[in-house]
């Protein structure tokens, strides 16, 4: 904390370059959300892009352990104690919790040994993973060419020298538009960094700016905003929750025995895994249960490209009624980052509740939903419009 201090006061620049830090990393989350959803609406994650997409949500993991190890380093009240928060959670998991949360504490609450591994991993060892997924991520990217808005492969046209024709070199065209994006961002970027740094305690939560204090803990704990989603997911798994996601359980499990076109020893498969999934959901406690669910939200996104059986890549070519399902979507997961923020609370609980069971429900019912509706024709070629 008195570091943080030190270069905020006595250093020269300093200020500026702390909320460079600050800023950057919300900035950092923005791009990567809004680079996910554009993959999402126009199908980049499909054949033959699996590879990229599966690179791409690890990078999002990497970036999430990131931000979390460097949110402790300033060691102000929120820092310390959503860690501790944090860290607990895997206490919940059965046989091996405790043990697994005192190997990364490094002991019995969080603390300077905490603190020095947790620099180590946000310095050098994190980064330089994420370093090597990028490289990875655009050699993938590469090899297979990126998408378009359309969704259509321009390898499949090509001209009489062998390029695509509806291809454009990289200089200047996408160097020019990328420089045009660049120079917004950083617009935006340095007004919030001159003008509003703490962005009202979203980018620097208040309580940091206290020291940190093991015997004083604060009103509300909540996660800086680009984690409040899957930590909105998590404080909705209660104990009466527990009842509706085992209804689900049981549900799917009829479904799949009624509906999927299996042998009789795979349907029989299912209901025993359903029943041993409903047992285990009675016995162990809820609060493992969030921290599962919290998991699975990330990880879910890894098999995005075998769950869309849609026929066609890009939104524009998919029914109408799909855009206001991404619409929904999108405001869902607003509105779970909003509730993440706030204090716990009846109606925040239940809002949470519904709309987690939405998020999971978009996902694992996408191979059903994905296919209805009258799609529309796909063109031969990347249709262009001037401006």
């Amino acid at each position: 904390f008195a570091s943080v201090e030190y270069i905020m006061r006595d250093v020269p620049w300093g200020w500026l370059i702390r909320y460079m830090h600050s800023t950057g990393a919300s900035a950092f989350f923005v791009v990567v959300y809004l680079h996910m959803f554009r993959g999402l609406i126009y199908g980049s994650y499909r054949k033959p892009r699996e590879l990229i997409w599966i690179f791409g949500c690890a990078i999002f993991l990497c970036l999430m352990a990131e931000a979390f190890m460097g949110y402790l380093l300033p060691w102000g009240q929120m820092s310390y104690w959503g860690a501790q928060v944090i860290v607990n959670l895997f206490a919940a998991i059965p046989f091996v919790g405790p043990d697994l949360a005192l190997l990364i504490r490094g002991d019995y609450v969080v603390s300077d040994a905490t603190l020095n591994r947790f620099f180590s991993f946000h310095v050098i060892a994190v980064p330089l993973v994420l370093l090597g997924l990028v490289v990875a991520h655009l050699i993938a990217l590469h090899e297979v060419g990126s998408n378009n808005p359309d969704g259509i492969e321009i390898k499949a046209n090509r001209g009489p020298d062998g390029h695509p024709v509806d291809g454009i070199p990289s200089h200047p065209y996408y160097t020019v538009h990328d420089i045009f994006g660049v120079v917004v961002f950083l617009t935006i970027f340095s007004a919030v960094i001159f003008f509003a740094p703490e962005m009202g305690g979203y980018f620097l939560e208040y309580n940091n700016f206290i020291p940190a204090d093991s015997l004083k803990t604060p009103n509300h704990i909540a996660p800086v905003w680009y984690f409040t989603p899957f930590y909105s997911m998590l404080r909705a798994i209660t104990s009466e929750m527990m009842y509706a996601l085992i209804a689900c359980v049981v549900g799917a499990a009829v479904f799949g025995v009624w509906k999927a076109r299996l042998p009789s020893i795979f349907k029989g498969a299912i209901v025993v895994a359903a029943v041993v999934v409903c047992a285990l959901m009675l016995s162990i406690d809820a609060k493992f249960w969030g921290v599962v669910v919290m998991g699975g939200a990330v990880i879910i996104l890894f098999f995005l490209p075998w769950l869309d059986h849609s026929p066609v890549r890009s939104i524009r070519y998919r029914p109408s009624w799909n855009k206001y399902l991404y619409g929904v979507f999108v405001v869902n997961f607003v509105v779970l980052a909003y509730l993440g923020v706030q204090p716990p609370s009846p109606l925040g609980e239940r809002v949470s509740q519904v709309g987690t069971l939405f998020y999971f429900g978009f996902f694992l019912l996408m191979p059903w939903w994905s296919r209805l509706g009258e799609f529309k024709p796909v063109p031969d070629r990347v249709t262009f419009a001037a401006h």
